[in-house]
């Protein structure tokens, strides 16, 4: 199994670390579908720069943050104090969350858990099974494997599904694991999928159009 690596969030500051404090459009519904089952509980799973964590701490859940970098904790840390919310924060790696058995009602890790590898996903799921209540929901992105970076050569290929990131930005050398429809079926076999889609992102860097696919799913823990 590879060793997981942080992003680099001191080389996201000003106008880059803008896209970061804005909560992803799923969350808005996430938030409300939440709500109205009941849920309270709330972990953000690679909680970055906060958008979530705070967006979720504001609207009444109790929220937990947690990350692998201490930089995205400390900042996520002054973005409470500034909104003015409560929130529980860890740092820790995802591969042995450091919380009790059935914690957490809800779960978001966007753009998260597939920074691992095989092996490393397959200990994830199992550690959202076990901090999941009966009956929790949980809310993750996975690269797709139609997704441009599975196909560069020139990142380090692991294992089938998972290449090294080569690259000067905040990911560079951080693992990525990239699925396809039936290998998600088969990782989440013991959850009821909920709702499972892929969505191509666009966006420009230099000037120049770029694009990824990810598959956006929603578990539930039977």
């Amino acid at each position: 199994m590879v060793d997981s690596k942080a992003w680099n969030w001191k080389m996201v500051s000003g106008e880059k670390a803008k896209i970061w404090l804005e909560p992803s459009i799923e969350s808005y519904y996430l938030l409300e579908r939440w709500k109205n089952q009941g849920k309270k509980e709330f972990l953000d799973l690679g909680c970055g720069l906060g958008r979530h964590t705070i967006l979720f701490a504001k609207n009444g859940f109790n929220t937990s943050a947690f990350d692998l970098s201490k930089e995205a904790i400390h900042r996520t840390e002054e973005y409470a104090k500034q909104e003015n919310v409560v929130v529980d924060l860890k740092i820790g790696d995802m591969l042995n969350l450091p919380y009790e058995n059935q914690s957490f009602d809800c779960i978001l890790c966007r753009n998260v858990i597939s920074h691992t590898d095989t092996e490393g996903m397959k200990k994830i799921v199992l550690e959202l099974k076990r901090v999941l209540r009966k009956n929790g929901e949980c809310y993750l992105t996975l690269g797709s494997k139609d997704s441009w970076g599975f196909k560069q050569e020139t990142w380090t290929l692991v294992d089938a599904n998972t290449r090294i990131r080569k690259d000067n930005g905040p990911e560079d050398g951080i693992p990525h694991f990239f699925a396809d429809y039936d290998l998600i079926y088969k990782l989440f076999s013991e959850f009821s999928i909920e709702t499972i889609y892929q969505l191509e992102d666009f966006y420009k860097n230099n000037k120049k159009m770029f694009s990824s696919h990810h598959y956006h799913v929603l578990i539930r823990k039977n």
